[in-house]
């Protein structure tokens, strides 16, 4: 569907585009955030990607699919936001888990969710993009290929690691919220 779109645009239907926007516009954010690790900044990252992919558009060739075209810039704007900003990583230590205790119950979604987002922020760029784009948008280690410019063996790497950093972090913050409970 978005390739209809795409020609659209191309032939001059500017109001074309808002449709790119509004489908794709969640999977950039988290994206973005997912490397950046701040809201405001991803906001910007993301509008200078859909900038950026309108006027690129027609070097859009489609020998890969659009999601992977799109991402590819996502992802580069996004680690030049970062390498700008040279941002700091908050360790779980700083977080305030306070609003989870909120939460009741550990098995609703909003609960694993809150802290599947806490952990994915917390964790190193590389790490929670790698994690991001294989277990969230369901793309392929040649996929991710695609989107990072890493080699096969470098996103098979990072993903193990990844697997590795997530579980221990999710160990650590429940250790903290167990903690929590009984205080």
């Amino acid at each position: 569907m978005t390739e209809e779109y795409i020609k659209r645009v191309r032939k001059g239907d500017l109001d074309a585009f808002r449709f790119i926007i509004s489908d794709w516009k969640d999977a950039a954010f988290t994206l973005a955030i997912s490397v950046v690790k701040d809201e405001h900044h991803a906001a910007d990252v993301v509008q200078g990607a859909f900038v950026k992919a309108y006027l690129k558009l027609d070097s859009f060739k489609g020998k890969a699919s659009f999601a992977t075209w799109f991402y590819r810039i996502v992802v580069n704007e996004a680690f030049m936001d970062l390498r700008k900003r040279k941002k700091k990583i908050l360790s779980l230590e700083e977080t305030d888990w306070s609003p989870v205790s909120k939460m009741h119950d550990p098995e609703t979604e909003e609960f694993r969710e809150y802290y599947i987002n806490e952990v994915l922020k917390r964790m190193d760029s590389g790490e929670s993009l790698a994690l991001r784009l294989f277990y969230l948008e369901d793309l392929s280690v040649k996929e991710i290929t695609e989107v990072t410019g890493w080699s096969q063996s470098k996103v098979k790497v990072i993903l193990h690691r990844a697997r590795i950093s997530f579980k221990e972090m999710l160990q650590s913050v429940f250790r903290i919220k167990k903690e929590d409970l009984l205080a």
